[in-house]
Formats: C-alpha cells, sequence, structure tokens
C-alpha cells in the first residue's frame, strides 16, 4: 500500500515474526494427535514413550473421540489414538494405573466411533482413503488377538467390537494401491508422506530407504522402520530432534519452513515489509526459490502451490526469478498443484495467478507468453465459484480461506472479466458474518475473521459501500479486541488431520488489523511514515 502511513506498532510487530520465523528451524505448529499416536504404535523404541502416552489421555475428549473439528474430522484421529492404545496395551510395557486408563481409553474411543456417522461426508484430507481403511484393519486384528491372550492387570478385560468401515470407504483399497506400487515397481514420492497407509502391505524391496524424515511426516519414517528394522537407527536419529523441539510428541510435517515463511512473507508484503525485515526475506526466497520447481519440505513433491508463492514473493521483494518453475504444473487451462493429483486445488491456482499477473506488472515484455496463460487461469478460477459466492478448497477446511485467495488475485489482475465473481464473493461475505462481527464456518475465528475482511477490503462495490463499510468496522472491533489475549487458534488447515499454522496465521490477521485501521486514508494517533520500500501484493 504505498504511500500510506504504517503505525510504529504494525512495523515492529511485523519485524519481529519475521525475526521469529527466521529463529524456528521447524515451525509453528502443535503436535498432531494422528501422527504422535502412529509413532506410539509403530515405535516402542523410541525414547519418550511414557510422555507420548500420556499425552494421548489427557487429549481424549469427553465423548470419549480424539482430534479437533466436527465429528467427521475426528474419524481418523481417533482411529489413530484406539490403534495406538490397544498397541500398547498388548507390549504389556506400562504400569498398572497407565494400563487400567488405556483400557478405559480403548472402551471409550470405540464407542465414540460408533457414534460418528456411518456415511461422512467425510473431509479431503491426505491419503484418508488409505489411512482411514488401515487403522481399521490393526484396531481388528488387536482386537481379534487380545481376545486370545489376557493382558496382565486387566482381569480378562476385553475391547468391544472394533469399528465398521464408513461408507465412502474401501477396506481393500491400502492392499490395492499397495498392489500397483509392486506392479509399477516402486513406490510413488507422493505416497512417502502417508506411507503409514501402505507399508503393511508392500514388499521389503519397495521400503523406501534414506536419510532423514520419510516424506517429512515422523509417522511415515517410524512405520518405515517397523516395515524394516534394519532401518530403526536411522529412523531414531531423524524422530529425536523433532521429539525435542514437540516436548516429546510429533507434528504431521517437520519441517515446515517453506510453507511457513512465503506465507507469511506474501501476507505482510500487502501491507509492508519492514526495511530490518527485508534482506531475511529476500534471503529466504533465494533459499526457496528453484527451477526445477519447490516442495514444501525435504521428502516431498515439488509442487505448484509453493512454487507460485515463491515466484510471487521473489517478485514482491525485488529479485530477479521468472515464473518458469511453474511450467512444470501447467495442463492447458490452470495448474495442477502436483504430478498424479487426484483433486485439484483452488488456491494453489489463485497464487499461481497472483504471482504471473505481479510478474508481467514488472515485466511487461513477457506479455506474449504469460498474457494468454493468466486469461485462461483467470477463467477457469471464476468458473469454480460457487453459485452463492465462495470458493472450497482441499488445503483448508474453511471457505473464507480458498474465497479470499481467489478474490485477492481477480481483484487485482482478473479485469472486468472477473468484476462479477468479485463482487458476488463480496456479497456473501456480507451476509455470512456473525451478530459479534467474526466469521468462521462452525463459529467465528480470528483467522477466518481476517480472511473474510480482506475480502471486503480488496473489492469495491459501489451499490453495497454502507453494508461492506458497517461489516469492515464490526470486524475491525472484533479483531482488536482479540489482540493480546494469546488467542489459540482453532486448527483449520488439512493435512493428515487439521492443523494451525500459527505463524502464517499472525501475519494475515496483523496484516488485516493494519489495512483496517489504515482503510479511510487518515492517519490515525501513533502513526508514522517510514522510508522503507512499500511492498505490492
Amino acid at each position: 500500500m504505498s504511500g500510506m502511513a504504517v503505525s510504529t506498532t504494525y512495523a515492529e510487530q511485523a519485524a519481529s515474526l519475521v525475526a521469529k520465523t527466521d529463529q524456528d528451524p521447524w515451525g509453528s505448529v502443535r503436535p498432531s494427535l494422528y501422527e504422535t499416536a502412529r509413532v506410539i504404535s509403530a515405535a516402542p523404541w523410541l525414547p519418550g514413550e511414557p510422555r507420548r502416552v500420556a499425552y494421548l489421555l489427557q487429549e481424549q475428549a469427553p465423548d470419549g473421540s480424539w482430534g479437533e473439528g466436527p465429528e467427521p474430522y475426528r474419524l481418523l484421529p481417533t482411529l489413530s489414538a484406539v490403534e495406538a492404545a490397544l498397541a500398547v496395551l498388548r507390549r504389556g510395557s506400562t504400569s498398572a494405573e497407565i494400563t487400567r486408563r488405556l483400557a478405559t481409553a480403548v472402551d471409550r474411543g470405540l464407542t465414540a466411533l460408533r457414534a460418528l456417522p456411518s456415511a461422512g461426508p467425510w473431509p479431503d484430507t491426505a491419503a484418508a482413503e488409505i489411512l482411514v481403511p488401515g487403522l481399521i484393519a490393526k484396531i481388528h486384528e488387536h482386537v481379534a488377538l487380545t481376545a486370545e491372550d489376557d493382558i496382565p492387570g486387566l482381569g480378562g478385560w476385553r475391547p468391544g467390537p472394533g469399528p465398521t468401515v464408513p461408507r465412502g470407504y474401501d477396506q481393500a483399497a491400502p492392499a490395492y494401491v499397495a498392489k500397483r506400487c509392486a506392479s509399477a515397481g516402486g513406490l510413488p514420492v507422493k505416497l512417502h508422506h502417508t506411507f503409514e497407509g501402505v507399508a503393511g502391505h508392500l514388499p521389503q524391496a519397495l521400503i523406501p530407504d534414506g536419510q532423514g524424515l520419510l516424506g517429512s511426516s515422523p509417522a511415515a519414517t517410524a512405520a518405515r522402520a517397523w516395515a524394516s528394522p534394519t532401518l530403526t537407527a536411522g529412523a531414531v536419529a531423524a524422530l529425536e530432534p523433532v521429539a525435542r523441539r514437540y516436548s516429546g510428541l510429533f507434528p504431521e510435517a517437520a519441517p515446515i519452513l517453506v510453507f511457513e515463511r512465503l506465507w507469511v512473507a506474501a501476507a505482510l508484503a500487502r501491507v509492508h515489509l519492514p526495511a530490518a525485515a527485508l534482506p531475511t526475506v529476500r534471503r529466504w526466497t533465494a533459499d526457496i526459490y528453484d527451477p526445477q520447481g519447490v516442495r514444501g519440505a525435504p521428502g516431498l513433491m515439488v509442487d505448484a502451490d509453493d512454487t507460485a508463492m515463491a515466484v510471487l514473493v521473489a517478485s514482491l521483494v525485488g529479485l530477479p526469478y521468472t515464473p518458469e518453475p511453474l511450467d512444470l504444473f501447467h495442463n492447458g487451462s490452470h495448474y495442477d498443484c502436483y504430478i498424479g493429483e487426484d483433486t485439484g486445488s483452488i488456491t494453489a491456482n489463485a497464487h499461481a495467478l497472483q504471482a504471473l499477473g505481479s510478474y508481467l506488472r514488472r515485466h511487461p515484455e513477457a506479455q506474449h507468453t504469460y498474457g494468454p496463460r493468466t486469461d485462461k487461469l483467470r477463467d477457469w478460477l471464476i468458473g469454480q465459484q460457487q453459485p452463492e459466492g465462495p470458493w472450497p478448497d482441499k488445503w483448508h477446511a474453511s471457505p473464507y480461506y480458498a474465497t479470499m485467495r481467489c478474490v485477492t488475485a481477480l481483484a487485482r489482475y482478473g479485469g472486468d472479466h472477473a468484476s462479477t465473481a468479485v463482487e458476488t464473493a463480496a456479497a456473501w461475505a456480507v451476509e455470512t458474518q456473525a451478530d459479534d462481527g467474526s466469521w468462521g464456518i462452525w463459529g467465528g475465528t480470528v483467522e477466518e475473521t481476517a480472511y473474510a475482511a480482506q475480502i471486503l477490503l480488496s473489492t469495491a462495490t459501489p451499490t453495497r459501500q454502507t453494508e461492506q463499510a458497517r461489516a469492515l468496522d464490526r470486524a475491525e472491533t472484533y479483531l482488536n479486541a482479540a489482540a493480546g489475549q494469546g488467542h489459540r487458534h482453532p486448527a483449520l488447515w488439512h493435512d493428515k488431520t487439521l492443523y494451525a499454522p500459527d505463524a502464517m496465521i499472525e501475519a494475515e490477521v496483523l496484516a488485516v488489523r493494519e489495512t483496517l485501521r489504515t482503510r479511510h486514508g487518515v492517519n490515525r494517533p501513533g502513526t508514522t511514515h517510514t522510508d522503507a520500500e512499500r511492498t505490492e501484493a
């Protein structure tokens, strides 16, 4: 926002957030119940199991389930926790008290699984089609074996019946996927992150070798060592540093530096990157940008989302990098998120439109190459909009995230062709605001309110100016009231289960609050102009 006063407080907070993000070699996400339970089950040899078992017990909800979000999102973490508890019970490695508590947790967990909806709809989380039936099969195996052998200290306790496979899932899916891999003679990289789903069905020759975390996943790494015990020492070396960072527990991906740094930089650049932060962001981008495509973490596939954001941030901070790495993903009308993708990503394409548009504004000589592609991408995004106004996406549970990304891209780079789509999205945002000024798919959240406010800040609908202004006033009041309260952001992002990338969310909220403060073009008390470079996003 060139020429607009930026508050000293914002500049300090933005610079502090960049510095904090730079100093964290892992990324600011909370531990994952699903992932930690998978490590409990597959890696009894890893030091620190008592801490992980205690975490499993303390995270069980009053209804017996595990996980965050509404019931469909609790299916996979509850299956993971129940299976892990049964694995520990069968090992007989805990005290009498912990053994009794685990048995109670299993009973409550199985009851919760039976109470879940039998037909979904189930969320489009990573590899759920193999992880869910695979865990159900493991639970049934534990139940059958427990029926044959008593667990010491439980006086003949037997778990209840195992869960049935919900409609929408196929019990044969893990074995089928493994069979296809065997026929092809290898395990595709896209399955590394969720390797635990097929580990028990692959021949030894297809167990992936190598050092470090497999597919950036602790669960996949533990499963690799379980499937091939000769790899145990390497798994310990890879898992122990992650466990130290997360107090003995594990996130679903480690590290998340690429995603976190690019998204933080892009969010802050919408307002202003302080001069003190620019060298750091430029260093991040120089390290991340790759002519062969960017991957979200070591061991993952290159993908269009991270690649587009690297191109975008490079353009915003004045680095001489081209959009050529995106060519790998172009399919004629838009961009596949990665090679072999099952379902497309709206937000990856919105980021690609921003990246191409920002590059073309600085390099109009490339119009003949990227202009037609930008037009096709704009039209594809418009065609994905739902009639009511929002866009959905597979990387986030809330439509406010994807809609904000699309509106931001289309409002700036879509021209008159996108005006109706943008206005429809803005109307939807106004109509779905809660009475307290917040927005949220399952109840108001700071994160979703920031996204919805940005939708309105990116649009100028003459017929609804008054409504939008009132909505933004209420949003500003809500966000300001939430500031400084040590808010715990609910998990809304999709991986194998839900997670919350805290630094990225904080950057979005910080940027939107500053934009709300300055939206009238009036310098309020406590503000000062800075000489630092203004950036466009």
